[in-house]
């Protein structure tokens, strides 16, 4: 008989929010805490969630301004905050240690959180979650120099992102053709349908502002790293519109303990790798704790 752990689907009042999570698996079993990026949210996981549960307890939350997560207009919107407010969500549930995923704009949450506590950090799931220079190329320049000098001109200079053509690049932007077809369209749908709602544009555009506070926290990163040195599981989509492919071997310099996969897909990887990646990461927490 098949036992599959099903997920469920919460909602709890932590840290002034109201905050949306999926949750599976037993409770006793090694904390997994998915952090999604943007425009998506924790229906990003929804393939790996139940495979992943039959060896860990997974929890993956809507972070604020995300998804089905409450979008307050007095809420704070900077990483630090949703680190505040997940590290709650943490408290409340009772997961003192886990696995931290690192993707895209969950990596400075997660980072947050590691940062604060690094004896809580079982390992890191890093799936094209930027925290090096490396990573950021040319393209970058422009949201560089606005973060450096915020005037309204540099920010006219700025790629225009916040819209649905915006959202499906993120899904099959500069990727090969022959790989478009693998991508169900539902996803960049359901993400704009959430992202345009009133008013959640520009909380977008407050959280972006702050992505330029965490690349200055990438020195910070770095010494962690190199300090703790935590187990680490690297899974790379090759066809990432944002971050360059140099951003793998700067993980590979500073984590002796890395186990690295590139595959030809995208940003949002578990969109067409879902299988793959979830067999390794199962194979990794059952790893992790008997070795």
């Amino acid at each position: 008989m098949l036992d599959v752990q099903k997920a469920h689907h919460r909602t709890v009042v932590v840290d002034g929010v109201e905050l949306f999570y999926r949750e599976a698996g037993p409770r006793d079993a090694p904390g997994v805490l998915l952090l999604h990026g943007q425009p998506s949210s924790s229906y990003s996981f929804r393939d790996v969630i139940s495979p992943l549960a039959e060896v860990a307890w997974v929890v993956a939350p809507d972070l604020p301004g995300f998804g089905f997560t409450e979008a307050p207009d007095d809420y704070e919107y900077t990483f630090e905050a949703m680190a505040r407010t997940i590290d709650a969500l943490m408290r409340e549930i009772g997961m003192e240690q886990f696995f931290l995923y690192i993707h895209d704009f969950g990596a400075p949450v997660a980072y947050s959180l590691a940062l604060a506590r690094p004896d809580r950090v079982l390992g890191l799931i890093i799936q094209n979650g930027n925290a090096h220079q490396e990573g950021l190329g040319p393209d970058w320049d422009a949201n560089k120099a606005y973060w450096s000098d915020p005037t309204p001109e540099n920010r006219e200079k700025l790629p225009k992102w916040l819209n649905f053509e915006g959202v499906r690049h993120t899904y099959v932007g500069d990727i090969p053709e022959r790989l478009k077809p693998q991508f169900a369209p539902e996803g960049w749908h359901l993400d704009w349908e959430r992202m345009s709602r009133p008013g959640l544009v520009d909380i977008q555009f407050r959280i972006f502002e702050d992505y330029g506070r965490y690349v200055t926290r990438f020195p910070d990163i770095s010494a962690y790293h190199c300090e703790y040195q935590p187990l680490a599981l690297l899974l790379w989509g090759r066809h990432d519109p944002y971050f360059e492919i140099e951003e793998v071997l700067a993980y590979a310099r500073e984590l002796d303990r890395i186990d690295m996969h590139i595959y030809h897909g995208a940003h949002l990887l578990l969109e067409t790798h879902h299988q793959e990646c979830a067999a390794l990461m199962r194979e990794f927490v059952v790893n992790a704790q008997s070795g």
